[in-house]
């Protein structure tokens, strides 16, 4: 048998049948355990691993738990735990949560193309009355073609007639098309189950028979399975406002378009007077201005002063015009922390309340047109905190084309957290009409180059599959954890590249070579984008970190119009050394050269356009 064995004396026993409870993560499966046993439950540990498996007798029969899986395979030990107890069960409780039918049914369907006898425990149902869902459980009985049964687990209701309905255990309604493509394996296998494992690329199934050559078909049969469980969801599952709580109704009115786009507004808008007002204009005017040069910067310079004479080099990189104790602290601690720790800590509260996944559904639609999904909003928003970090994330995403476009997106279009507060706090003393503006012309050369690589690249992108937890008032102590966890990953992230940008930059002031990179740029700068020579060194500091580059605008004397076009070239203009180096890790060189080349190239060509536009 291709599939390991595991102890007998445990699982198969003379006259008793095995019943396994199976299901995805936090369905309750413990619960439906102790209310379907109500006595002493024995704990082992599963052979060849760290996995213990509950066990207990019911009624005559034996009764097993198993970890909480998404799908039955062995890429880890609690999923070959739980396949290898799911292979010899003779009758499967599938629980499975009413909230979340789009992501369980994936794992019931999958147990059905199996052939294991199963009932499906449909759990959970009171709180899917409380958020809207109405689920008629006698469709979803008929589509799947096995017993399905409400329940509430934790008030005991519907454990009896789970216990009733095992007699009625049934295989269920295959999908046409997997049952197809297992035709050929039918006599190749010991079961159908191992059938369709060896298909799905369970890296445990190996074939029986040399002669087998049957091509295998994860990605396929998971879109097939995929496609069922979205029909048979949308055949059983209706959402309505009555009777539901105003968290679910509030829950609804953020996926609906009509209602979403408004909310999602009135957040970004929340988020823009929260950081790029508050924090900005009050929080760092005091931070960097009273703080950092009204005290700190004089203390630092008569200090280097007395230790090294004035005008010398090592006077220069330590508290010159780009000092290490001075730009460097001044801009880190002054400037970027307080705009940092402000934008985590909107990103934690829309974490915490589980507004940010609504945002991912909201956002598939326009998302698919660009080749992705919703679930690119994770990656897309976290890019907002830190490109480099949100770069790895775009792992989780379901193909090589969307990693592909997503890791573009980032590199080009997405201004990180301390970018963005430097830009916020720009951008606010201008009024609402040059941030509109600005968010106007970025976005639209994100969603154009999305579009063009949608076109570009082959393929299609991959549907969406992501949990909508319960909306809920964020915990202030959860909130504030995590915004000082990702504030001080940030300045120790950030603090070494500042320094090498510091003394890099110094030094080629000192040796002149700064003038003379200023001169080779200002005709891009100068003459194409109509900024001041000066803002060469900001896109110089760029390449080093995008929000040097951009705090290196700062102190400019721009006129209004300038600033606009100042702000979008730095936003569009390379990513940082952090960034590439990850890019080049995650993808190729040839992609991480062509997101640098397109960069720099979308920076300067939108920068001088919007400047023709501007009349500069």
């Amino acid at each position: 048998m291709a599939i390991m064995q595991i102890n007998k004396a445990l699982i198969k026993q003379p006259n008793k049948k095995t019943i396994v409870l199976a299901g995805n993560p936090n369905v309750g499966k413990s619960v439906f355990f102790n209310a379907l046993t109500n006595r002493y439950v024995e704990v082992s540990n599963f052979p060849g691993t760290t996995v213990d498996i509950s066990h207990s007798a019911l009624g005559d029969d034996l009764l097993l738990d198993t970890p909480g899986i998404y799908g039955v395979s062995s890429f880890n030990d609690e999923e070959k735990v739980a396949r290898d107890v799911i292979l010899q069960a003779d009758v499967v409780i599938n629980i499975v949560n009413a909230l979340h039918l789009e992501r369980d049914l994936f794992l019931t369907q999958q147990l059905i193309d199996m052939g294991i006898p199963l009932v499906v425990a449909l759990n959970m149902m009171d709180e899917a009355r409380q958020n809207g869902i109405q689920i008629d459980h006698q469709t979803l009985e008929r589509e799947l073609g096995v017993p399905v049964i409400p329940t509430v687990a934790v008030e005991g209701k519907g454990i009896e007639e789970i216990k009733a309905a095992l007699a009625g255990a049934a295989q269920g309604n295959r999908v046409p098309r997997i049952a197809d493509l297992l035709a050929p394996l039918r006599d190749c296998f010991p079961s159908v189950a191992e059938a369709l494992l060896y298909l799905e690329e369970d890296p445990s199934v190996k074939s029986p028979r040399t002669a087998v050559k049957a091509e295998r078909r994860q990605e396929e049969i998971y879109l097939i399975r995929r496609r069922r469980v979205n029909e048979i969801v949308n055949a059983v599952v209706k959402e309505s406002a009555e009777g539901a709580s105003f968290a679910a109704r509030l829950g609804q009115m953020m996926l609906r378009i009509s209602t979403g786009l408004p909310i999602l507004l009135l957040s970004l808008v929340a988020m823009y007077y929260f950081i790029g007002v508050f924090i900005a204009q009050v929080v760092v005017v005091f931070t960097e201005k009273v703080v950092m040069e009204g005290y700190y910067a004089p203390l630092v310079e008569g200090l280097v002063e007395r230790l090294f004479a004035p005008g010398s080099v090592t006077a220069y990189i330590l508290a010159g015009e780009y000092g290490l104790f001075t730009m460097t602290v001044v801009y880190l601690l002054g400037l970027l922390m307080p705009l940092v720790a402000g934008f985590y800590f909107s990103l934690s509260i829309m974490e915490d309340s589980g507004y940010l996944p609504r945002v991912a559904t909201l956002m598939d639609r326009l998302l698919v047109k660009m080749g992705l999904n919703g679930r690119a909003i994770i990656p897309i928003i976290l890019g907002l905190g830190c490109v480099t970090m949100a770069t790895i994330t775009t792992r989780l995403l379901g193909s090589k084309r969307e990693r592909i476009i997503a890791t573009a997106l980032l590199g080009i279009a997405i201004p990180c957290s301390a970018q963005l507060g430097v830009i916020f706090g720009m951008v606010a003393p201008l009024g609402p009409g040059y941030l509109v503006l600005y968010l106007a012309t970025v976005g639209a050369v994100f969603v154009g180059l999305g579009v063009i690589m949608e076109k570009v690249l082959p393929g299609r992108s991959t549907d969406l599959l992501i949990d909508l937890p319960v909306l809920r008032v964020p915990r202030l102590g959860n909130i504030l954890r995590k915004t000082y966890v990702r504030t001080v990953h940030f300045i120790k992230e950030a603090a070494p590249l500042f320094v090498v940008g510091a003394v890099l930059i110094s030094l080629l002031h000192i040796s002149g070579l700064l003038q003379k990179i200023q001169d080779l740029f200002r005709p891009l700068v100068n003459s194409w984008l109509g900024l001041p020579p000066e803002a060469s060194t900001a896109f110089i500091m760029g390449i080093v970190r995008r929000d040097f580059g951009a705090a290196g605008l700062y102190a400019l004397p721009m006129a209004a119009g300038q600033t606009l076009v100042a702000l979008v070239a730095i936003t569009l203009f390379v990513p940082c050394i952090a960034s590439i180096l990850v890019i080049l890790k995650e993808r190729s060189a040839k992609d991480g050269l062509l997101i640098w080349v397109g960069s720099f190239i979308a920076a300067f060509l939108v920068g001088g356009l919007l400047a023709r536009v501007m009349g500069i």
